[in-house]
């Protein structure tokens, strides 16, 4: 089975699910922490890679306004379905969303790109990176979020729980030889350093006691 077989697999399963956690207050307001990072402005056109079922699209819409549009991509198409259902039941009529692979987005430029807890489930997350920013035109921002372990002493403890839930809540975590957390790690590190090194304006932020990670870049003018 491929990686992407499992994925589609894994979280046709889970969505119901996926979304309650996806909506918590706690998670919500790093959501919109992050959207605040975009800058984005009354008009604008905003991408979301890997949107799941739709949780940043209130925050997204609210930034863009009735005039900007939303668009969000997932391969997944339980995930999709309930993205739909949310865009529905708020009556939005300028928030789309797209059936694709993030990482091949079927999208030729945008204002603002942003994702969230997806990078670290792709095995090329700097070269994503790479093509969201090829998507922007200068001046554009990109930002990304991923859950990771903290590096807070205090935070020992925890980071053992959190390996034990990457573990079991990643698409064949628990049969791998690899530490799911640890790939994690090293997949959110290469797509930061990518957004760092080709991009200006660069901010990180650590939220939610060190096990939330943010970036934001934007493109040089």
């Amino acid at each position: 089975m491929s990686d992407i077989d499992a994925t589609q697999q894994f979280y046709t399963r889970w969505a119901k699910a996926y979304d309650r956690l996806a909506t918590a207050p706690g998670i919500r307001s790093w959501r919109e922490r992050l959207v605040e990072t975009l800058s984005l402005s009354p008009g604008d056109t905003v991408v979301e890679m890997g949107c799941g079922t739709g949780a940043n699209f209130p925050h997204l819409r609210r930034a863009v306004g009735p005039a900007g549009e939303v668009v969000g991509i997932d391969l997944v198409p339980a995930m999709l379905g309930g993205a739909q259902q949310r865009v529905a039941q708020a009556g939005w009529e300028n928030v789309h969303v797209c059936r694709a692979d993030a990482t091949q987005p079927p999208i030729e430029e945008a204002d603002a790109v942003i994702s969230t807890f997806v990078v670290g489930m792709l095995q090329n997350p700097s070269a994503a990176v790479e093509t969201w920013l090829d998507l922007l035109p200068p001046g554009g921002r990109l930002a990304i979020m991923m859950a990771g372990r903290s590096d807070r002493a205090l935070a020992a403890p925890m980071n053992a729980l959190f390996r034990l839930f990457v573990r079991f809540s990643s698409p064949g975590g628990r049969f791998s030889r690899e530490s799911p957390a640890e790939a994690l790690d090293t997949r959110w590190r290469d797509a930061r350093d990518r957004l760092a090194t080709e991009t200006t304006a660069f901010e990180q932020e650590r939220m939610g006691f060190g096990f939330i990670r943010s970036a934001c870049g934007r493109v040089p003018e």
